[in-house]
């Protein structure tokens, strides 16, 4: 997708090196931006063959509401770093789509917290009320964020109906633009169209915010030369993307829904370019 590969190209013409939690060197954009119409095709990209299956599973698990890794570990090790000793996450995206912790005053001067169903209000307000401007979701509790291991990446987005399409924006705090960025456009287009078709609506735009957009590199010393995600991200800047292919989801409740149930029609890439996580 050229909107991808744009991205790609400004990040690595007007980044800035810098280091990093992990200890290996990024070249950073702040407030990088880039937008796709979704009525164009499911925008996985074409220019280097992407994990269909793991990132489908890992969208599943979201919507599940899960916080243990057991169920997703049967199908793919993409949290296993991340989890602790016994499988748990301490922040699982789907936990707080699904589960988010409320507080709300007992009548005593103290606070019970009850769990809030994002993703329902969401589909129940497209469902009601399409024209809201309060279709938010949040994977970002503050307590958990500053404790955790790894606190949520694309934290917030938010849905807006315009002529009968469904619109998503995502505002991500952090980016990895080789490995996370094409699997965060391809999962929150698949949730906008499932949401989109949950509520009758046909999809529009996917806009996507990230505030350190960067790209993994190797260090003065060469000492990182296995983490640079420069070469290959320069070496798919040099292909030419083609036709996106078509998404297929079963007419089902939302909460019925399995892997079985989403058809990838003429999905067509090239071949595999691999980058290191850098954990």
């Amino acid at each position: 997708m050229k909107e991808y590969l744009d991205l790609v190209r400004h990040v690595l013409d007007h980044g800035v090196r810098k280091p990093s939690r992990t200890g290996i060197d990024t070249i950073s954009c702040f407030s990088a931006h880039y937008q796709v119409n979704l009525q164009r095709g499911f925008p996985l990209l074409t220019t280097k063959k992407m994990q269909w299956s793991s990132l489908l599973h890992e969208l599943l698990w979201y919507l599940s509401g899960e916080d243990h890794i057991r169920n997703l570990r049967k199908h793919t090790k993409i949290w296993d770093a991340w989890a602790d000793d016994e499988g748990n996450l301490d922040t699982a995206y789907g936990r707080y789509w699904r589960r988010f912790p409320s507080a709300v005053p007992d009548g005593k001067g103290g606070w019970d917290v009850r769990e809030i169903d994002q993703i329902k209000n969401v589909l129940d307000t497209l469902r009601t009320q399409p024209e809201s401007r309060r279709m938010v979701v949040t994977a970002w509790e503050p307590g958990n964020a500053w404790s955790s291991k790894l606190p949520p990446c694309h934290y917030t987005y938010a849905f807006q109906v315009l002529e009968g399409r469904l619109n998503c924006h995502l505002t991500q705090r952090s980016g990895d633009i080789a490995l996370g960025i094409p699997f965060n456009l391809a999962a929150y287009a698949l949730l906008t169209q499932l949401l989109a078709q949950q509520s009758g609506l046909e999809v529009g735009t996917f806009a996507h915010t990230i505030v350190d957009a960067h790209v993994y590199t190797d260090k003065p010393d060469g000492s990182m030369a296995e983490f640079d995600h420069v070469p290959g991200l320069r070496e798919q800047l040099l292909r030419t993307p083609g036709e996106l292919p078509k998404l297929v989801i079963a007419d089902k409740p939302l909460d019925d829904l399995t892997f079985e149930d989403f058809e990838l029609v003429g999905y067509k890439h090239q071949g595999p370019i691999r980058f290191k996580v850098a954990v």
